[in-house]
């Protein structure tokens, strides 16, 4: 499964529900990324250690117990970001990387795909020269678009107004050619949706997914949550090694551009409450609720199995595409 970057963290987004963290050392791991933010080369780990007072093994564990990621992962996803600000104004491709905190552009063109997903000039031309493929169809969920780069289904949605999605997917990719599927896409769409008519099993297609490197060690865990079984956040956050990055780890489920094969659907609150969900929490109700009966009764002790309590959505009884928490 191929990943690559779109968004980054930023200081001001830090990780809440910090458990076990004293609020001192949350000021130090938040002086330590504006430091980061503010820097044009990245500072090295002694360098942010000495400025914390700690011990730079006692520094790099705090800092990725608050917020997910290394010093260095930070830093590299604060650099994807400024790039993708400096490509997305147009700025020429040379200038924007050496504005963006690389060096040189050999260390840049190094990651190119990991961080864009696609060419420096490419991007900065909004998907310009990039051909993706997509399709509408009909689910029990509503309408269902599922979108292609050459490298993998890049975007699979869910709405009521199948326009909608076709307007989504235009916005995401202003300059991209939208062109309609081949036999083999045709395929992956049939599969996606016999999917949602009978779930079971594991969705496995080519993916082209983008995200920092956070967002990728979430996405990552929640394709191991079987069907018939969900996780609460703090469970997902512990997981990946970020006990205290919670609300982080909601964030990243909620920022997911791939319903159903990436199944932040899974994931509820402690209690077993659902939270929202970014294509309609009455949409993630009904995916628990067939998935629970379409797993034998017995199976799926790896994770707690979905409850009818979990079924319950709090308030929204629409199935339209909501925003919050999956």
């Amino acid at each position: 499964m191929q990943m690559s970057g779109e968004r980054t963290p930023s200081a001001r987004a830090m990780p809440g529900a910090h458990g076990g963290v004293s609020a001192r050392h949350l000021r130090l791991v938040a002086e330590a990324c504006r430091t980061i933010e503010n820097s044009e080369e990245p500072p090295d780990l002694a360098a942010l250690a000495s400025a914390a007072g700690l011990s730079r093994f006692h520094f790099h564990r705090l800092f990725r117990q608050v917020t997910g990621l290394t010093p260095k992962a930070w830093a590299q996803a604060r650099r994807a970001e400024r790039l993708q600000g400096e490509l997305a104004r147009g700025r020429r491709v040379t200038d924007a990387i050496l504005a963006a905190g690389f060096g040189s552009a050999s260390p840049f063109y190094a990651s190119a795909d990991e961080l864009l997903g696609m060419p420096p000039g490419n991007y900065r031309a909004g998907g310009a020269n990039q051909v993706i493929r997509f399709a509408v169809a009909q689910c029990p969920l509503g309408a269902l678009l599922v979108a292609a780069s050459p490298r993998g289904v890049c975007a699979i949605a869910l709405d009521d107004d199948a326009d909608a999605l076709v307007r989504e997917l235009q916005r995401r990719f202003p300059a991209a050619e939208l062109v309609g599927g081949d036999r083999q896409f045709e395929q992956w769409v049939a599969r996606i949706v016999g999917f949602v008519e009978s779930p079971g099993g594991k969705l496995d297609l080519p993916l082209d997914i983008r995200g920092t490197a956070f967002q990728r060690r979430v996405w990552q865990a929640l394709r191991r949550i079987p069907v018939g079984e969900t996780v609460s956040y703090a469970e997902l956050a512990r997981r990946i090694g970020a006990p205290s990055a919670v609300r982080a780890v909601a964030r990243a489920c909620a920022s997911n551009p791939l319903a159903l094969v990436v199944p932040c659907h899974r994931v509820v609150r402690t209690d077993g409450s659902l939270s929202g969900y970014r294509w309609g929490v009455e949409r993630k109700r009904e995916l628990l609720e067939r998935e629970r009966h379409a797993v034998p009764e017995g199976a799926g002790a790896g994770a707690h199995r979905t409850s009818a309590r979990a079924q319950k959505p709090e308030k929204s009884k629409s199935r339209s595409s909501g925003t919050g928490t999956s």
